[in-house]
């Protein structure tokens, strides 16, 4: 199952419009959708070594704009998402970030690139907690543009020896991260 879906996205990697899908991806996480842009940039990585740099510069572009996008929610529309942060389970973390902002403010978004957090919860608080517009995309820039050129370089460092091993190991792989989000769903849940 893992090995099928790592296939599919590797030949995602490779299609003509696969820039277009890696930009539309990283704008939608930053303010929405759940999937971070690492599982198409490493494999369009790996297909095309050589524009990596391209690729992770797309992907710093499009999630700042989506963070933009999510910061316009927290500003305008907290109340209308708020059954959403709640219906699901980002309403603790949600406040979490909050508190991060209150004590770290422009540092907590500059972390934010690395963090298990979602991002969109981070750009969604600095929009409802008014931080300053240019020092949030300068934040971002910088959080988001280090993490995603770090693994563009990782990629490229590592190399097709890199997929090989990762499809050969795919299956395992995919299931041990079932099972750990599977403990830290109950774990969370007691």
């Amino acid at each position: 199952m893992f090995t099928w879906l790592f296939d599919r996205v590797v030949s995602w990697s490779a299609h003509p419009h696969a820039k277009w899908y890696l930009g539309g991806l990283s704008f939608a996480e930053s303010s929405f959708f759940p999937v971070p842009p690492d599982v198409l940039l490493a494999p369009m990585t790996l297909a095309r070594p050589r524009q990596g740099p391209l690729f992770a510069l797309i992907t710093t572009i499009a999630s700042v704009l989506g963070g933009v996008a999510g910061y316009a929610i927290g500003y305008f529309a907290l109340e209308a998402i708020t059954p959403v942060l709640h219906r699901f389970d980002y309403w603790d973390s949600y406040l979490q970030v909050r508190q991060w902002f209150e004590t770290w403010g422009f540092w907590a978004v500059l972390a934010a690139g690395f963090s298990p957090i979602p991002y969109k919860l981070f750009t969604i608080a600095a929009g409802t907690m008014g931080m300053p517009l240019p020092a949030f995309v300068l934040a971002s820039i910088v959080g988001r543009g280090s993490r995603f050129f770090l693994v563009a370089y990782l990629v490229m460092w590592g190399g097709p020896p890199v997929q090989a091993k990762l499809r050969k190991h795919m299956e395992t792989i995919g299931w041990v991260l079932v099972g750990v989000l599977i403990v830290a769903y109950v774990v969370i849940k007691l």
